[in-house]
């Protein structure tokens, strides 16, 4: 749980970033409960200001993407659920939307988002280091330690597999 207490769970907004055209997103959906405010409120606030959300930091998916999202998900296609993709807003579309929602919650719940983001890349980063480190070590020592360079990668594949898969 994150120091803002039962506000907002860290965990609960390290699964709502997902990647989507190779960029690290969150929807609309999540974004509104997160912020503790209606859909339809958040995208409102946002299309009053759509200035402040060139391409780069909001698109909305298309319908091709979002039926794709929805069958990796447990996301409701039934009567009473969304009738339009939603919207996929960026780490610079999320830092956006406190000036848009201008609530002292919704600066606290960015600032936590914000954290997440961050801690994904350093994540990501921090493995892609660990990957260069391992090659570098096989070219340095003898072949005998192919077999213990092949099961680290091998534990290196299994941890991120069971991650739970984010978007495409």
């Amino acid at each position: 749980m994150s120091e803002l207490g039962p506000l907002v769970q860290t965990e609960r907004i390290e699964r709502a970033i997902l990647f989507v055209r190779g960029q690290k997103v969150i929807l609309d959906h999540d974004l509104a409960e997160l912020y503790r405010v209606e859909s339809r409120a958040l995208v409102q606030a946002v299309k009053r200001n759509m200035e402040r959300f060139p391409p780069h930091f909001m698109f909305q998916l298309t319908a091709k993407e979002w039926v794709h999202l929805r069958s990796q998900t447990v996301i409701s296609k039934g009567r009473g659920g969304r009738r339009y993709p939603p919207y996929a807003f960026t780490e610079e579309g999320v830092a956006m939307l406190s000036s848009v929602l201008r609530s002292s919650s919704a600066v606290l719940v960015n600032v936590e988002i914000m954290r997440a983001f961050v801690r994904l890349r350093r994540l990501i980063a921090s493995n892609e280091a660990l990957g260069r480190k391992l090659t570098d070590m096989e070219r340095k020592y003898d072949h005998q330690f192919r077999v213990v360079f092949d099961l680290i990668r091998r534990l290196m594949v299994q941890t991120e597999g069971k991650k739970n898969r984010i978007g495409f």
